[in-house]
């Protein structure tokens, strides 16, 4: 297989195996990792230690560093001080050394114990980041505890990556390379810290000046692969220098437009690296030791979780959120894999197993991550109280609201819809999982309180059964779908405003029941739009004209409005009005189409139908109506009135 044969495998396997786990909701990672393991036994000349791929994946881990250099933060470390140097650090070193006494005892040297227990110890920043922000988990306890051990896993990946490569040396010369290393570590990161500071900034702001993004994208390269470098001809890693370059930017307001130019670099070579790593995938081997891979997989997840889980209860956490950070925080990561190719003189056997162990609890964990809150409410009594005693706060917040919105979500977006509530005299209620801003809200009187809009029980303690709409300011299209399911299984006839960011999810959350769906892109462009035209001289009554033609198109509920009980008459000056009709069974429309029922004889038409949570605009007359369709009218009111007799009663 020549070079441009395997580029061309590699590519082609690559882009369906990432395209396919990413429609299972699994970790891109492990799809470069079945490519490798299956183009392996054809490509292991050319992708052996020496070739020029595998030198050219290492530098997918030099920019991986280069990331976690850029997001380092010093006053992000002092304000998590307690999580990352305490938790952390108990996680890193207790897992490493219980790895290590492990490994000594089947008969491995302590050299190789202490590197493995270093792989096992990592978990995976770019997994679990990813997990807790779908799960709006960031905010929480348990989210802040994951998030600060991870980055203290990132951190020790720095000092390991010195001491891991050394410890194939005879012992005897060990301590002294360990030294010499150490010894030049500082010298060379005080030099590059204390002069690079100075200059780097100048040299950006020169680069920049020239306003050219291919410039801009070639100093960036320079900068990371120049300092890794450097510390490579010092006799350190690549990764050292990386890392310390990101940690140079990150000072810089160049950070991140940085982030963003070196991203499709990191991802390629990461996925290269990972494919390498798949290459040393063997099955037979891995077939006479399946015993060994099912032991150290469960001992991988159990060691770390029992870890995390008693550190963080030592530290002060509830027994459930103790039991959410050790199932997180349980599987390896893709630092092991960095790790375990950096490790000298490990059997064939055992690499084997080690490789095969974290490949499969990577594979396990978002699996873990889902079962989570059931383990947790089936062993933490306490939790059932907890739980109960924010339902209660809830259903108290809500208790005197009746045709009241609520608003899952209390961002600034959610914040100013709660102003523009309040000014209009309606009453609303909002649900967010952030607790200071909670205390903050609730503090200054707006009616928010701390729950998750994602759960039945907690719509039902809101009030949703007296609620008059649902609005999810939420941009998580995952998440809205999830409330909209709760939502129609409570109440089909609750209409549902849904935010997202651009148009790409709108057929999506429509297909899922949303009332209606506001693009915040398209918003912002009849927004710029609007003070363009005026700008350039068009009469402002021709401007105001053609952004209502325009939302009139795209926003069919504009067409008319849900009347409330806080709608007087008069204001609603015989304007139309849209009204929801639930078909429960005995109605005597049910079996019929449109056309036989003929709502036009009314001056009434019927602006919607959802089923199961499908929502149809602007049905055919052919449309046969089925128990349990919700039917949107838009008409005047006596014809609204007239039509849902019509469809009830016939």
């Amino acid at each position: 297989m020549n070079a441009l044969t395997l580029i061309l495998a590699l590519l082609g396997a690559s882009v369906l195996a990432v395209a396919a786990f990413r429609r299972i909701n699994l970790p891109p990672v492990l799809g470069y990792l079945l490519v490798g393991s299956l183009i392996g036994p054809h490509a292991k000349i050319l992708l052996d230690d020496s070739s020029w791929v595998h030198q050219l994946a290492e530098f997918g881990v030099v920019f991986l560093m280069f990331s976690i250099g850029i997001e380092f933060s010093l006053p992000k470390l002092h304000a998590m001080k307690r999580i990352v140097f305490g938790l952390g650090s108990l996680q890193v070193v207790l897992t490493t050394a219980l790895i290590m006494g492990i490994a000594m005892g089947i008969g491995l040297t302590w050299q190789l114990g202490l590197g493995l227990g270093g792989v096992i110890a990592m978990s995976s920043t770019a997994v679990l980041s990813k997990l807790l922000s779908e799960r709006q988990a960031l905010d929480t306890a348990h989210g802040r505890e994951i998030v600060g051990v991870l980055l203290f896993q990132d951190l020790a990946v720095v000092p390991l990556l010195l001491v891991v490569p050394a410890l194939g040396k005879p012992p005897e010369q060990l301590a002294v390379l360990l030294g010499v290393a150490l010894l030049k570590a500082v010298i060379v990161l005080a030099i590059i810290l204390f002069f690079g500071q100075r200059l780097i900034r100048k040299w950006f702001n020169f680069v920049a000046r020239n306003k050219s993004s291919e410039l801009f994208i070639l100093n960036v390269l320079l900068v990371t692969l120049g300092l890794a470098h450097i510390t490579e001809l010092a006799g350190l890693s690549l990764a050292l220098g990386a890392f310390v370059a990101g940690m140079l930017i990150s000072e810089t307001e160049y950070r991140l437009q940085v982030e963003e130019d070196i991203k499709p670099f990191r991802d390629v070579l990461m996925g290269l690296f990972f494919v390498t790593i798949g290459v040393k995938l063997h099955v037979p081997t891995l077939l006479q030791n399946w015993f060994w891979v099912l032991l150290l997989l469960v001992g991988l997840l159990v060691i770390k979780g029992a870890v995390v889980g008693l550190a963080s209860r030592a530290l002060g956490a509830t027994p459930g959120n103790a039991i959410r950070s050790a199932l997180w925080l349980a599987a390896g990561g893709e630092f092991g894999f960095v790790l375990l190719g950096e490790l000298e003189g490990m059997p064939p056997a055992v690499e084997q197993v080690a490789l095969t162990a974290l490949v499969l609890s990577m594979l396990a964990a978002p699996f873990i991550v889902q079962v989570c809150e059931r383990v947790v409410m089936r062993f933490v009594a306490s939790e059932w109280l907890l739980r109960s005693m924010q339902l209660t706060r809830v259903a108290a917040r809500s208790m005197g609201t009746r045709q009241h919105a609520i608003i899952c979500g209390f961002g600034r977006t959610g914040q100013y819809l709660a102003r523009f509530l309040g000014d209009a005299k309606v009453d609303f209620l909002a649900l967010d999982l952030d607790p200071e801003r909670v205390q903050e809200a609730a503090a200054a009187g707006e009616n928010v309180v701390f729950g998750d809009a994602a759960r039945l029980e907690t719509l039902k303690a809101a009030g949703i059964a007296r609620a008059s709409v649902v609005v999810v300011t939420i941009q998580d299209p995952l998440l809205a779908e999830k409330i909209l399911h709760h939502v129609h299984a409570l109440r089909p006839d609750l209409p549902v405003v849904v935010r997202t960011h651009d148009e790409r999810d709108l057929e999506r959350l429509a297909r899922a029941g949303a009332a209606e769906v506001v693009p915040d892109s398209l918003e912002a462009s009849l927004m710029l739009a609007s003070h363009a035209m005026v700008l350039v001289g068009v009469p402002l009554n021709q401007v105001l004209r053609r952004i209502r033609t325009m939302r009139s198109e795209r926003y069919r509920l504009l067409r008319g409005f849900f009347h409330g009980l806080s709608d007087s008459d008069d204001e609603q000056g015989g304007q139309p009005r849209l009204h929801s009709v639930w078909l429960q069974p005995g109605s005597r429309a049910v079996g019929r189409m449109l056309k036989e029922i003929d709502l036009t004889a009314f001056g009434c038409e019927v602006s919607a139908i959802r089923r199961r949570g499908i929502k149809a605009l602007e049905p055919t007359p052919e449309a046969r109506l089925e128990e349990g369709d919700v039917v949107v009218l838009l008409g005047r009111p006596e014809a609204v009135m007239a039509a849902e007799d019509r469809l009830l009663r016939g």
